[in-house]
């Protein structure tokens, strides 16, 4: 079986995933960020060139990538630098290296360092723009949205999908950034979908659900 690595976003904590994870038959590994949201620091983590270097290092066969938000950044980081290694990438509520402000999103720092005050300070200045590679993704990437979203809007969706080369959106309405928590069964289901599915696919077209 393939194992699936789970990454968080900027929260920095390995339990984000877990009532999805759970919720799976799926062999799983639950990624903490060492320094970001209540997450002790580690000396060898200074920016998120080290964190996509943690999941390389997790890369050892062929796995699925699930990630949150700036999780997400981290995957398709990972899948450009090792495209053989990803065989399917399922993405929430992430920038994916888009400029999200030009598409809606709200700023989040603000409230972050708020809740998390001791979280390493580079994690607010990231403004990688991955558009001009994502071409190159070849991984199958399932995309899901909540169509209540501050942070990253559906448009950030939307713009994905157009760049990624084998993405099927789908959008759960009612839905915010925090998607994998409020909704774990349907993301769950959705998930076990995408990753047990062959590895010959179409690309499939947006798809909101019930």
């Amino acid at each position: 079986m393939t194992r699936t690595l789970f990454l968080p976003g900027a929260g920095g904590s390995a339990t984000f995933w877990k009532p999805v994870a759970d919720r799976t038959r799926l062999e799983h590994v639950l990624l903490a960020w060492p320094g970001l949201g209540n997450e002790p620091a580690h000396s060898d983590v200074r920016g998120l060139d080290d964190l996509v270097l943690m999941v390389l290092r997790h890369m050892t066969q062929p796995v699925n990538i699930v990630a949150q938000s700036m999780g997400g950044l981290v995957a398709l980081r990972a899948a450009l630098a090792a495209p053989t290694m990803v065989r399917r990438l399922v993405l929430a509520a992430t920038s994916g290296g888009v400029p999200v402000a030009d598409l809606g999103g709200s700023a989040w720092q603000s409230e972050y360092y708020r809740t998390y005050p001791d979280a390493a300070p580079w994690i607010g200045t990231i403004t990688e723009d991955l558009s001009s590679q994502l071409r190159f993704v070849a991984a199958p990437t399932l995309l899901l949205w909540g169509d209540h979203d501050p942070i990253s809007p559906v448009a950030v969706g939307e713009r994905l999908h157009t760049l990624l080369p084998r993405a099927a959106l789908r959008v759960i309405p009612g839905a915010d950034h925090d998607l994998a928590q409020q909704h774990a069964e349907l993301v769950a289901s959705l998930i076990v979908q995408h990753c047990e599915a062959g590895d010959s696919s179409p690309r499939p077209d947006r798809s909101p659900l019930p």
